[in-house]
């Protein structure tokens, strides 16, 4: 056993502890219990080129980069233990953590992979692998700080925005056909321009980030460009389907603070993201 690196949630600081093995069995119990955990890691701004040569001396596989929006870029990237724990049933979401250059803002953000771990993990969540992604990006990154974002962790696992919302597990079905079918319309649609990115996670699954159309896109001007490393939206496509994340939940989850007018605002947007990908697989 080792003693793992800490973690800022909200103002106070949360020691984490945990054994250093990435075992397949999660760990029963985190330390995090009962603490609010940061939805993002905030540092200051490099280019987008500096960025990656960050994440690849930390060890990361560079993805994909995506202009996310105006004057911003968002970079994809993963690594063998991501992808492990996203090769098991319905958990592909988890294959990829995004960092996020802020060219007017002057800033960077990445995603916690605590938080995004303990979210799209759930009961299968294992603390000393998503601890060690979380140690992997500190160390490359020195001084981050945390997001104002930020959820209880013990909530994360189960979360909804409110009653009848959904959860991470209530995915919209976007196609339906064979892998090999449903991959090729994906090349196809508009020559492929929406694709930004194909990763293959096992024989029978596949996570491919997909641009939205521009004026669905423009939700993350509305609601705040900082979490824009929302984008690019991603579509697994396993055993005959393609699914996505609710935009309900997904927004819900990276947006933590946005409220109920702030959802309001964007009303439209969960019936666009379905329109949008059902036109690339009809």
């Amino acid at each position: 056993m080792r003693k793992l690196l800490t973690l800022i949630a909200t103002l106070a600081v949360v020691s984490f502890l945990g054994c250093s093995s990435s075992s397949a069995e999660p760990s029963s119990k985190t330390g995090l219990e009962g603490t609010k955990v940061n939805t993002y890691l905030i540092g200051e701004y490099m280019s987008v080129k500096d960025a990656e040569e960050k994440l690849k001396s930390a060890g990361f596989e560079i993805v994909a980069n995506y202009k996310s929006i105006k004057k911003g870029t968002t970079i994809v990237f993963t690594d063998a233990a991501l992808k492990a724990e996203a090769a098991k049933p319905m958990r592909a979401n988890v294959a990829v953590m995004r960092l996020f250059v802020d060219e007017q803002e002057k800033m960077i953000s990445i995603t916690n992979p605590v938080y995004f771990g303990k979210a799209f993990m759930q009961e299968e969540y294992n603390h000393a692998v998503f601890n060690g992604e979380l140690e992997k990006i500190t160390t490359a990154f020195s001084g981050l700080k945390a997001s104002k974002d930020e959820w209880d962790f013990d909530g994360l696992a189960d979360y909804h925005f409110m009653i009848s919302m959904p959860y991470y597990k209530d995915v919209d079905v976007v196609g339906e056909g064979t892998n090999e079918e449903l991959l090729a319309k994906a090349k196809k649609y508009k020559k492929g321009k929406g694709l930004i990115f194909e990763l293959k996670l096992s024989d029978s699954t596949t996570l491919l980030g997909y641009a939205l159309s521009k004026r669905t896109s423009k939700f993350v001007k509305k609601i705040g460009r900082a979490n824009a490393s929302i984008l690019p939206y991603c579509i697994t496509i396993s055993d005959g389907k393609a699914t996505a994340l609710s935009a309900k939940y997904y927004i819900a989850i990276s947006y933590p603070l946005l409220d109920m007018n702030g959802f309001m605002g964007i009303m439209t947007i969960p019936g666009a993201v379905i329109k949008d990908y059902g036109k690339v697989f009809k």
